[in-house]
């Protein structure tokens, strides 16, 4: 008798992996710092309770005497504060990594609101086609008309007048994440309707409807799986641009509050003291931001080529 071979097929993402993406990945060199890079800050920011020397949240922590303190490289800085002091006092080596720890989650949540809406809307209107694909269609070109900062700044400001300065400080985080959400789900359901319409005349998708399954299991079961390149490359761009619309936001006083900086409201706060000479308040959380997009968006453009056939030299 025949010995069974009982070693494992890798899986569909493993061999994907294995084949493409890690072959690229190791040679790209820019893509291996970005990543490093962008873990490093990530780390950092989610463990800002084990590494920050001060809290910012904590009044206790904080004295206003102590405000406007340079880093340490520049004269007249205290020891205690490596990047210095901010215009209330705070040690900004500490407010920076809750400011970063802010702006990426409201960025990721920010993203998967867009991506749950966007996905839904192009399923549906991909494999159901006909007076519902119009109309959902329709609404997407409609919501694309409209800049993310416009929807966002009418909406945060209505809202802002509504329920008050207080009651809007205390959810600003929710408000952030639901209008960066909404206003960007066309991005995904053009994306996913049109990868839909492309998958749904396969021959595995006719079989499945032979067995009996229904629309639901054939579009999430079937169809998603197939689509996910495009969704993957989405995302990693629409994180960036979420932390940028969350900044822009918060500059123009429509985000989070000061008693909870994320990096954009860092950068308002310090920008009425760039001239009078305290330009690290602004200078270093700017700087921060910059390398965070930047290198987002240099994973973006690499798992774009990663995972576009057409371009693989493998």
């Amino acid at each position: 008798m025949s010995s069974l071979n009982t070693t494992a097929e890798p899986s569909r993402w493993a061999q994907i992996w294995n084949s493409n993406i890690g072959y690229s990945f190791r040679r790209n060199p820019v893509a291996m710092v970005s990543l490093a890079v962008f873990m490093v800050i990530a780390v950092m920011s989610f463990c800002a309770p084990l590494i920050a020397p001060f809290d910012p949240y904590d009044p206790g922590q904080i004295d206003i005497m102590n405000s406007e303190y340079p880093p340490v490289w520049v004269q007249g800085a205290d020891a205690q504060f490596m990047l210095g002091t901010d215009d209330q006092g705070r040690d900004l080596w500490s407010t920076i990594l809750y400011g970063t720890r802010l702006s990426l989650l409201i960025g990721i949540c920010a993203v998967g609101l867009q991506a749950f809406l966007g996905i839904s809307i192009g399923l549906i209107a991909g494999y159901v086609g006909g007076r519902i694909d119009s109309l959902l269609m329709r609404l997407a070109d409609i919501q694309l008309s409209f800049s993310t900062l416009m929807v966002a700044i009418i909406f945060l400001a209505v809202t802002q007048a509504m329920f008050g300065s207080e009651t809007f400080n205390q959810y600003a985080i929710y408000f952030l994440i639901a209008v960066i959400g909404v206003a960007e789900w066309p991005q995904y359901a053009r994306t996913v309707r049109a990868t839909v319409l492309a998958e749904k005349k396969k021959e595995y998708v006719d079989s499945a409807r032979v067995l009996g399954f229904g629309p639901m299991r054939i579009m999430v079961r079937h169809i998603l799986p197939n689509s996910l390149s495009p969704i993957f490359v989405i995302s990693t761009v629409q994180v960036a641009n979420a932390i940028i619309s969350e900044a822009s936001l918060s500059f123009l006083g429509l985000g989070m509050p000061p008693s909870q900086p994320s990096l954009g409201s860092l950068i308002s706060s310090g920008f009425d003291y760039i001239f009078s000479g305290s330009w690290w308040i602004t200078a270093i959380p700017g700087i921060v931001l910059v390398v965070l997009v930047l290198v987002i968006n240099l994973l973006g453009d690499w798992l774009r080529d990663a995972l576009n056939p057409k371009l693989y030299k493998g």
